[in-house]
């Protein structure tokens, strides 16, 4: 797959955008707002279309009739659906996605199949961040927090803290400290270094360990790095926009939620619909309604508006009068790379963490998850392999004997039930899951070529 049509030059649009020219791929992005595609045409090797993104018009002169895929991610609900269906109908457009926002739409799945608007997949952000942020809370110790194999394994990323049993200690002692826990270190960065890992690297306070894991085994793998345990209980939310709702929906039976929403018309809104959270009309900044809140005892606060600056300031403020941990949803790339792990605990990007869901789709080969890590310089995938020895190059084959590109590790193996991790005698089997972590996205291709199925295979 090679020519990507995107329909939409906002933030999820661009960003999917740059991040796939850097893997080579031949784009189109198409917006009715020029002054969106000039930042894009002046700094990125891409094609860029000035027009209706769903009209037959503007599709045929974007080149809709020899794209392999195309992802509409207008702000418009109803654009994106009959952007696909046009596609389909008029350029037969192999693979179609959009953007849904709308639960009215969700609702009624058989909207989107062929009889519909002939949608493969349904990318939905607000809810892909949801359920991102609700992981982070489960797992409040980490900085980031995938899931494979259904829930399976899981990569969990963990900043070093003094005084935790690992703090100082060689990875070796990992094994010695939980002989019955199998886990894999597959890197570590030291002040945005990465650090190719192995059995003699000594972890220093302020590391961010990306340690692989069956689920099972999380808590007792992350108190190894942690010099406390401490539960999430009493969370703070600013704004209720999409994100804010779901997410107060999601968590407000389990834990005690109070929401801040600046609109008084919409604070009304979401007092009526959510059962359990405290919903208050104000300002995040303000420091008298964080006072009257007791933010001191809060032990999460959730700066997640639509507006960088006051999440950052609201996170900022709230940090400095005691709450335990910030996240803080920021949209400039920039923002986040300057922000994460200061005063800010975990600073996310909206469109990093929904890209993986569109890489998916992107990838060659049997891809079931693509999750993008170090602010897209990294990635973990979690692809299928099929064939046999003959017709594969890692089937029959042991680990160490597979041509993985440096900087390219195979972690672990879901096989069935079993989360194994991946040694030198790993011997790999038709049907598996391999998860890879690959360091540099240069290597991307050579890692799908390495696993994909030869030639007449079918």
């Amino acid at each position: 797959m090679s020519r990507i049509l995107i329909l939409g030059a906002g933030r999820v649009g661009s960003s999917v955008a740059e991040q796939l020219v850097l893997e080579k791929y031949d784009v189109t992005i198409v917006d009715s707002n020029g002054t969106l595609l000039k930042p894009l045409a002046d700094r990125l090797d891409l094609r860029t279309v000035q027009g209706e993104p769903a009209s037959p018009a503007v599709l045929q002169q974007a080149g809709a009739a020899d794209c392999d895929l195309l992802l509409a991610v207008t702000p418009s609900d109803e654009v994106n659906m009959v952007a696909c269906k046009v596609a389909s109908e008029l350029f037969n457009v192999p693979t179609r996605l959009a953007r849904i926002r709308q639960q009215d739409y969700l609702k009624h799945r058989q909207l989107f199949g062929e009889g519909g608007f002939a949608i493969d997949h349904v990318i939905t952000p607000a809810q892909i961040v949801t359920d991102y942020l609700v992981s982070l809370i489960e797992t409040p110790e980490a900085l980031q927090v995938l899931e494979f194999g259904a829930g399976r394994a899981m990569l969990v990323v963990l900043r070093v803290e003094a005084g935790a049993p690992m703090d100082g200690k060689a990875l070796s002692a990992l094994a010695i400290h939980l002989p019955k826990t199998d886990c894999r270190v597959v890197s570590v960065y030291r002040k945005d270094r990465r650090i190719q890992p192995d059995g003699d690297t000594h972890l220093q306070v302020g590391d961010e360990v990306f340690v692989l894991i069956a689920s099972a085994d999380t808590r007792s793998v992350i108190r190894e790095f942690r010099a406390s345990d401490r539960a999430i209980k009493r969370i703070l939310i600013a704004g209720g926009g999409n994100v804010g709702y779901r997410l107060a929906r999601a968590l407000e039976h389990d834990y005690q939620v109070k929401l801040i929403e600046c609109k008084a018309e919409r604070a009304a809104w979401l007092a009526e619909r959510l059962d359990n959270t405290l919903v208050l009309h104000g300002e995040a900044t303000d420091e008298a309604l964080l006072d009257t809140e007791q933010i001191e005892r809060c032990d999460l606060y959730l700066a997640l508006t639509s507006d960088d600056e006051d999440n950052i300031m609201s996170a900022l403020l709230a940090k400095q009068k005691g709450a335990r941990k910030t996240i803080a949803i920021i949209n400039r790339s920039s923002y986040v790379d300057l922000l994460q792990g200061g005063r800010i605990d975990v600073a996310l990007s909206p469109a990093q963490a929904t890209i993986g869901s569109l890489l998916a789709h992107v990838r060659q080969g049997d891809i079931v998850a693509v999750h993008s890590l170090r602010r897209g310089s990294a990635e973990a995938i979690e692809l299928v392999i099929h064939g046999t020895r003959d017709t594969s190059r890692v089937i029959g084959r042991k680990v160490e004997e597979l041509e993985l590109p440096s900087g390219a590790n195979l972690a672990a193996v879901i096989r069935g039930e079993q989360v194994l991790m991946a040694h030198h005698d790993t011997v790999l089997h038709d049907g598996d899951h391999a998860i890879v972590f690959i360091d540099n996205k240069n290597h991307l291709r050579t890692v799908e070529k390495l696993f994909a199925v030869k030639i007449g295979f079918f």
